[in-house]
């Protein structure tokens, strides 16, 4: 599609043009698209506000990386927050306190897990403990066994000691779930005191802790 016909669809009346403009924009220079992207950053259907989302993601420039803060701060739909998220993650370090400050201030599931998935744990090990920890002190079940897995990241990290002690705190906490995403999460360490709980937890009174205490000391 030419740049024309692909401004022409950008305002469109009709959702499926403004859709179609937007994927056509891949194949064009940063410089002209994000200014496009924008024109669509407060449509009224979500779903094209998650496109414009993801293109801000991929088409990294300055003007681009403001928009995406704009939109993690403004947006009121949780699915577009999450999109928003998950692209300024692609930015690096620069992105991480406004990722950070989005994980405290936002509890809803998608944002934060978007958030979770998308920060490597190696690059950025304190603020990926710190992330953990917020997750972990929350509501969501799912938040808190995906932090948890998280933690797992951390093993060979500065963090990685910290980690450690943050699993073996809840190796005995109360919800069986838990307790086996922490096995889960136990079997990545080498410390002998990750292994010492392990083998413990294979007495655990729940089968599911137990089974998940078993494939960890299966693998290793």
């Amino acid at each position: 599609m030419e740049l024309n016909q692909i401004e022409a669809y950008i305002d469109s009346p009709n959702p499926q043009e403004r859709i179609k403009a937007i994927t056509e924009l891949r194949k064009y220079t940063p410089s002209v698209v994000v200014p496009l992207l924008k024109r669509r950053m407060y449509d009224q259907e979500f779903i094209i506000r998650s496109f414009v989302a993801m293109g801000l993601g991929s088409k990294q420039t300055d003007e681009a990386f403001q928009a995406l803060v704009n939109l993690i701060e403004y947006e009121k739909d949780t699915n577009v927050r999450a999109e928003a998220a998950n692209s300024l993650a692609k930015y690096g370090e620069r992105a991480y306190p406004h990722l950070m400050q989005l994980f405290e201030q936002d509890s809803n599931w998608l944002v934060r897990y978007s958030i979770l998935a998308a920060l490597p744990g190696t690059d950025a090990p304190e603020i990926v403990l710190q992330l953990c920890l917020w997750g972990i002190a929350g509501e969501n079940t799912f938040i808190q066994k995906a932090s948890i897995a998280n933690l797992e990241k951390l093993q060979g990290t500065s963090q990685a000691e910290e980690a450690l002690e943050i699993l073996l705190s809840l190796a005995k906490i109360e919800e069986p779930e838990i307790r086996a995403q922490v096995a889960r999460a136990l079997g990545y360490f080498e410390q002998p005191k990750a292994k010492a709980a392990l083998v413990e937890m294979q007495q655990d009174q729940d089968y599911r802790v137990v089974g998940a205490t078993l494939e960890r000391l299966l693998q290793n």
